[in-house]
């Protein structure tokens, strides 16, 4: 496992833990009958996210940058595992910046700055459509570890493969040898 690969395990990881904080929330609101303290929580917890400071907002960013630009430079190797492994890889992890930037983003912003005509009802459902592309962001991330680990066992199965070849060939050319 080199470096690159570190880089993409370690912030993928990192996302999914700030997702299943996430979900904390999003689970009272999603899989249980809703409530106003549950509501309201959401409101709050969500709310706190969007007046975060902008250091905090960068960094996650420059994170998500970093993991892209890993998956890139790991794809860059050209070879069948990297296609495979780390080209699905990639895919999921931009579906779910995709969902970030286009349910996340949105949903916050109608949370937190609700424009006048919008009711409690519609916040509340925005809450739920949150919570809802949060689980589709955590499969996404889960889906790229998986392909990683994956990768890795390949990799390791493939040396091993390629070990037993070997060591049979030793042995046939040793016993080639003293047939001789």
């Amino acid at each position: 496992m080199g470096y690159r690969n570190a880089i993409v395990l370690s912030t993928t990881s990192f996302f999914l833990g700030v997702l299943f904080i996430s979900f904390n929330v999003d689970y009272r609101l999603l899989y249980l009958p809703p409530t106003p303290e549950a509501a309201q929580a959401g409101f709050q917890f969500y709310t706190t996210f969007y007046n975060a400071p902008v250091a905090v907002k960068t960094l996650l960013h420059a994170l998500v940058g970093i993991d892209i630009l890993a998956l890139i430079l790991k794809l860059n190797k050209w070879d069948e595992s990297a296609l495979f492994f780390d080209g699905s890889s990639l895919v999921a992890l931009m579906a779910a910046v995709i969902l970030y930037l286009s349910v996340t983003v949105p949903g916050v912003r109608t949370i937190t700055q609700p424009l006048a005509t919008e009711t409690e009802g519609e916040r509340i459902e925005s809450l739920r459509v949150i919570g809802a592309g949060n689980t589709m962001m955590i499969v996404c991330l889960v889906a790229v570890l998986a392909m990683q680990g994956g990768q890795e066992y390949a990799r390791r199965y493939e040396e091993r493969a390629l070990g037993k070849a070997k060591a049979q060939e030793a042995q046939k050319a040793a016993a080639e040898r003293k047939d001789q």
